[in-house]
């Protein structure tokens, strides 16, 4: 298949291949939808083996990128943006600055952030170079890290699905693995832990679980077992396609509810989870609250935080939204949200959009 069918295929607007031959640079923009607003999402600085790799994942992220702003009642649309290298090695200030360029380029069809492999600092420098960026740091109008917000719209999804299975949406006495305790999911760890639930942690780095272990009583393990762990929710906080057809017959939970981007390592695999008895929340609506709160980056009267954690809040009443219409139309979580989706989107195709 070649790049426009591809293109065609996920029926993205605008593919943008980045070069600069004087840092290095290589990145690719994809703006997958504007429908709604302009696009917006993170920056992924990632080691990819090929660059048809680079390019899969930032068509299929920009994609749920698309959907999770239209699920969250946002009006952005959806895009994403990977940078290809190893950030420990290749990461430069001038390297930085050349792709916050090509982003400015775009003139606010494509607004990035922070995301794996990409941080706060990085923001910051991009934003001497353009305005469409969004997680910088307060000093610089922005809102900073969006971590803890993803991890806090989490654990309000967690919550919501207590309320489903339980009656009672207190975290606490819950049992929960969180497999990955990098920047989301040692912030997911820190809300358990202060809600009374008991935590388990995994992840491929050891200094990571050293890191969380140290600071809150937690129990650890493998990150090859993590999801074989008896517990009430399993949580996938690391990289993608976690979920499939060898790990979800080993689940020994009831539902699964995490911050990692596109755990389900093909569309059956919600219909998997489903026969398997597990309730599956989708990635795109319960990790919503980063996206959620840098939006508000762009709010007439600027960021306000107590007003952004209102609406991250939210992640809650649509999980249960989503849920209960799984329930009614008789199809899975991920068919439930992609429904909801697609029908803003559809309602918004043929609206004027400016962009800022």
């Amino acid at each position: 298949m070649n790049i426009f069918d591809r293109i065609e295929a996920g029926d993205h607007e605008q593919v943008v291949f980045c070069h600069d031959r004087a840092s290095g640079l290589r990145a690719i923009v994809a703006i997958h939808s504007t429908a709604l607003g302009p696009s917006l999402g993170g920056t992924r600085f990632f080691p990819y083996a090929s660059d048809d790799d680079a390019l899969a994942d930032v068509l299929r992220l920009s994609e749920g990128m698309t959907y999770k702003a239209a699920v969250a009642g946002l009006d952005q649309g959806g895009g994403k943006a990977v940078v290809i290298g190893d950030p420990a090695r290749d990461r430069t200030e001038d390297l930085m600055l050349a792709y916050g360029r090509f982003v400015d380029a775009l003139a606010g069809r494509y607004i990035t952030a922070e995301d794996v492999g990409t941080t706060q600092a990085d923001m910051d420098v991009i934003r001497g170079v353009t305005r469409y960026v969004t997680g910088t740091s307060e000093a610089l109008g922005g809102s900073g890290d969006p971590s803890a917000a993803t991890a806090f719209g989490l654990a309000s999804a967690m919550r919501a699905l207590l309320f489903l299975s339980t009656g009672r949406d207190a975290l606490a006495d819950s049992h929960v693995v969180v497999s990955g305790v990098g920047k989301v999911g040692s912030h997911l760890v820190a809300n358990l832990v202060q809600a009374g639930a008991r935590v388990t942690v995994a992840d491929v780095s050891a200094e990571a679980v050293e890191r969380v272990r140290s600071s809150y009583d937690v129990a650890v393990v493998a990150a090859d077992e993590a999801h074989r762990v008896p517990c009430d929710i399993f949580s996938p906080c690391a990289l993608g396609g976690v979920l499939n057809a060898t790990t979800i017959p080993d689940l020994r939970c009831w539902a699964v509810a995490g911050a990692a981007n596109n755990q389900l390592a093909s569309p059956g695999c919600g219909r998997m989870l489903a026969d398997a008895g597990v309730l599956y929340a989708p990635d795109f609506v319960v990790n919503a609250g980063g996206i959620i709160n840098i939006s508000f980056e762009w709010s007439a009267g600027g960021y306000d935080r107590d007003a952004a954690f209102a609406r991250v809040a939210r992640v809650y009443d649509t999980t249960l939204t989503i849920v209960d219409a799984a329930k009614r139309d008789g199809v899975t979580p991920v068919e439930a949200a992609l429904a909801i989706g697609r029908a803003r989107l559809d309602a918004g195709v043929h609206q004027i959009r400016t962009f800022p």
